[in-house]
This record gives C-alpha cells, structure tokens and sequence, in this order.
C-alpha cells in the first residue's frame, strides 16, 4: 500500500559520544520531496478539551468521578506494556521533547497515522503481534505450539530457559497494576449510591483480577439510569495483527447526557426488523440478534490506553462476546463532546476541499452523529456464527477479521439509515446522510493501513468508485450519484456478510489486500487536505483539572 508519507530515515546526532541516546531523524521525507520534521506530525491532531457541565452532578458523583480516572489512567501503562513494552525504556534514551510527546502520542515509536511506520533511528518495523507475542516468534510456530488456551483473548505469550512458547493470563501477567485499579473501583462502589452502578463496579473489579469478564458484562448491560460509567479492561483485539486474538487494554469514563439519550432510546427496538431486512439470503441473517440493546450519549471525561492511541474512538458498542450479543445485546454509547469536536476541526473542513460545492451543505452534525450511531448498532446485525460449520465469524477470518467486521458496520450503518428514513424513523434529507457518509471516508481512510478502520474505508471507496457512486471533477471535488450510491450500498452489504457467513478467509484475505488500498489519484486528494492544515485526528486535555474537580 503507498504510505501517506514514506519516510527517509537521516541521522541526528544528539552526542557522539552518548552511545545509548536513541536518535530521531531530523528530517523525514514525503513521497512528494518535501521535508517534514516530528513537529510536522504533532501538527496531523488538535487538542482540544475533553469536558463535561459537571454541575449536573450530585456531589457523591464528584467523589466518584476521579476514583473512576484513576482506574481508567492504570490502562495506559498496561496498554503500553501490551503495543511496546517497558514506556520509560525508549523515553529515557530520547533527548527530544517533541519526539517524546509523539511517542506518548503513539504509545510507541511508531506512527499510527502512517501505517506504523517507525520514527526513532534505531527502531525497525512494528511486529504484527506487538508485544503480546515474542518478537522472533513466527506463525507457524506459534500454530505448532502446545500451549495451554493459546487463541484465548486474556493472556499473553512468552517464552521460558529453554526457547518453549507458553501463556501467562493477564491477571498474572500485570497482577499488581490491576489490583490497583480494582481498588480504585472497589472504593468508587462504596460511594455511589446507584445500587446498579455498585453492583457493575464491584464485579468490574473483581473481573481485571481473575480474567472473567462475562458477569460484569451482563451487569453493565442491565444498566439503565446511571448518571457515570466507565468501560475498563481488556477489550479490542486491533492491537493484535497477527491473529486478532488478543485484547488490549483500555478506559472510557462517561458522564451520560440524559436528553440526547432519550431521544435514542426508540432505535433499539427496530433491530429485529432492520436484521429481517437485510439485503442477503435467509441463512445468513437467519440469527435474532439481542433485544435488551439500548442506545445512550455520553460526554466522555477521560480516555486511556487503545482507544487513547492514534485515531480516537467517538462511539463504542460492546460487549464484543458474540454469545452475550445474542443473548442480550449490546449498549451503544455515542460519545458525543468528542465526536462534536471530529466534525468541527475535521469533517467540516474535508468537505470544504473535496465535496462539490454544491452538494457540501449536506454535511450536517446531525447525519455525522447518526452515521456513527448506527455504524455501532450495524455491530449486532448480520451473523456471529458460519452457516458452514467453520466456527465463529472471528476465528475463520483470523487477521482480516477487524477490517472486514469494521467494513461490514460502516455499510449496514448507512443500509440501517436509508431503511429507518424511508419508515419515516430519521428527519431531514437523505442527502445529508449519503453526503457526510462520503465525507466520513476521506475522514477516515487518513488513519492508514495499520487501522482496520482505514482499510474497511478504502474498501468502500474502492468499490463505490467502481458503481459509479461518485465522480472526480477536473478541479479534484467528488460529486456524488445518490442514486448509484444507493445501489452500491446494498450490493456491498451483500458482498461482506457472504463473506463472514461462509467464514471466507481466502474472499476475505482478497478483499482487503486488493481494495483496501490507496491509489495515487486518492493519494493526491488526501494531500490537499495536510496541505489545508485540516488536522487527522485528535489528542485531548484531560483529567481531573480539566474538569475542575
């Protein structure tokens, strides 16, 4: 795939004679010539607060909030410990504070806006399996291998004296660190007066100490009128891009807003209809997803670990247990102050360079909230299970999994949107549903191939510039055919969840190493954008000063 920027490394010497200063190049080239520096990267994300009207908070949820943050904050030094090993160990070898704020950025020294491409000399190529794995490990070792519930989502791979690979679960592995952040929870539970926020804390807790996670997730799931909450634990497995078996470890903590979240509350109920029709065959929409799903929005207060690095998370929808999503659902929380922010400095300015003029006033926060929304919801549609007996959707698609699962929310949200607007369930124009969905592609395909978020974008643009769903202009603006884009929409839909109901790996493997690509033309239009000084993505103030507590 071409890089958004394919860097040349030079040396910088800091001192010749301090042999164990880790160096940064200096200056790093483009693939135009042009020379960009560290600074120029810092320059790809704006800053912005993350707050919340605190006011609205009884004064036990103001003792509660900063036991939550403290819990959520021991996240990113597991995390770190998860995508690099030891943090201290590259920060104290970097001269640089520019370097070392990217890093920290980063949770790494490699960028994840530029398909993990390495920024400190002296570091090579970004293992697959990050650090959940040995480095020197192979796959097919790794397949080989005797090892104890290997493919499961809570330990991490080692080697012991003698070279032999074996597991070590997470509650072991990282003992200390999260008996510290289930005190944080423990103490948080003896303060609430929210009975059903007590329960969920207290079982969270006792969940990062033993790896056994389901309890937990049926409590929060039962959840309905807590003002706070806090997603904690080992949850997405993107971190993983050699197998996607394990989970990296992460922190959300929420304040919900009740208004917007009543608003919500009626789209639930339509999921066994929107399943129903589904443009696909019986078999492969043949499963009832879970009815106690409920969708709510929340200003978010604090984010930590994976969901803290690179391109930040604005919905999320979980739990991610195939078994518990059709059993009881999933929860949908749209995280609403953040996603303001994306489209404010990000979608608003992109649409300003490459949507025709004519169709840019379509672009409206409105359809960017409800695209996201429902891309979350899209996450309980479809299929879990092959109809061929090849197991869970996730274990047959193994690597290509999160990027064609990502694929198939993004294409399902918009199928969910066109179908909720025809029952007369959505306001407003259907064009600014289609227009800012198109928006969200260049939005999102600036991520880079390390993201399955990126690849599962670059997929839809491919196959949409196929169909025909858009035109290029002469002067670089996409015009779109709503009307085509329709059609490409259904017939894409179709495309993915054949692809996960038959467990195709190999359609699968195809799909993403062929379509998940950037052409130069794209490339072009993609560069406008650095050179508008649209940013890519965020990085946030926030924590307890912040919000003044």
């Amino acid at each position: 795939m071409n890089k958004i920027f394919i860097l040349l490394l030079f040396v910088f010497v800091v001192n010749c004679k301090d042999t164990n200063s880790v160096r940064k190049p200096n200056k790093q080239t483009t693939n135009e010539g042009t020379m960009i520096t560290i600074q120029d990267r810092l320059d790809d994300y704006a800053q912005v607060k993350l707050s919340t009207d605190i006011s609205k908070l009884s004064e036990n949820e103001k003792k509660v909030l900063p036991l939550l943050i403290k819990a959520a904050d021991i996240m990113n030094e597991l995390y770190w410990e998860q995508a690099y090993g030891h943090k201290d160990s590259i920060l104290s070898k970097i001269k640089e504070d520019v370097t070392k704020q990217f890093v920290l950025i980063n949770y790494g020294p490699w960028d994840r806006m530029d398909n993990n491409f390495p920024f400190v000399e002296e570091i090579g190529k970004k293992p697959e399996g990050a650090n959940f794995y040995p480095a020197d490990m192979t796959k097919e070792e790794f397949e080989k291998a005797q090892i104890t519930d290997k493919t499961g989502a809570y330990n991490m791979i080692r080697r012991d004296d003698k070279g032999k690979l074996y597991a070590i679960p997470y509650h072991q592995f990282f003992k200390d660190k999260l008996v510290k952040a289930a005190s944080y929870l423990m103490e948080a539970a003896k303060i609430t007066d929210n009975i059903a926020f007590k329960n969920y804390l207290e079982q969270r807790a006792n969940a990062l100490l033993t790896d056994q996670f389901d309890t937990s997730d049926r409590t929060w799931l039962d959840m309905k009128d807590n003002h706070l909450d806090i997603v904690i634990g080992p949850i997405e497995n993107y971190e993983d891009a050699l197998f996607n078996y394990k989970t990296a470890y992460e922190g959300y903590v929420l304040v919900k807003d009740l208004e917007w979240s009543e608003r919500l509350a009626k789209y639930a109920a339509f999921l066994p209809q929107l399943q129903k029709a589904l443009p696909v065959d019986y078999p492969y929409k043949a499963e009832v997803p879970g009815t106690d799903s409920d969708l709510n929005a929340y200003d978010v207060v604090y984010y930590a670990g994976d969901c803290n690095a690179g391109g930040k998370t604005i919905a999320i929808n979980l739990p991610n247990d195939e078994k518990i999503q059709l059993e009881k659902g999933t929860r949908r929380l749209q995280l609403k102050n953040a996603m303001k922010d994306k489209f404010d400095k990000i979608t608003l300015p992109i649409a300003a360079v490459l949507i025709d003029p004519a169709q840019r006033k379509y672009v409206t926060f409105d359809a960017f909230f409800a695209n996201t929304m429902f891309h979350e919801v899209a996450h309980g549609l479809g299929i879990k299970n092959t109809i061929n007996n090849r197991g869970m959707v996730k274990d047959a698609l193994k690597e290509y999994h999160s990027a064609i699962e990502e694929g198939k929310a993004d294409i399902l949200g918009i199928y969910m949107v066109q179908q909720l607007y025809k029952r007369g369930e959505l306001k407003g124009d259907i064009r600014d549903y289609l227009t800012t969905f198109m928006v969200g592609i260049f939005r999102s395909v600036r991520f880079g191939a390390s993201s399955a978020h990126g690849q599962a974008n670059m997929i839809r643009f491919n196959f949409f510039k196929e169909k025909e769903a858009f035109y290029r202009n002469t002067d670089g603006a996409y015009t779109i055919n709503y009307d085509k884009m329709s059609e490409a929409i259904e017939q894409l839909s179709n495309l993915i969840l054949v692809l996960q109901g038959n467990g195709d790996y190999d359609g699968s493997k195809k799909l993403v190493e062929v379509s998940g690509v950037i052409h130069p033309e794209l490339q072009s239009d993609l560069n406008k954008l650095k050179e508008a000084n649209i940013p890519v993505d965020l990085i946030f103030e926030q924590g307890k000063s912040v919000l003044k507590l």
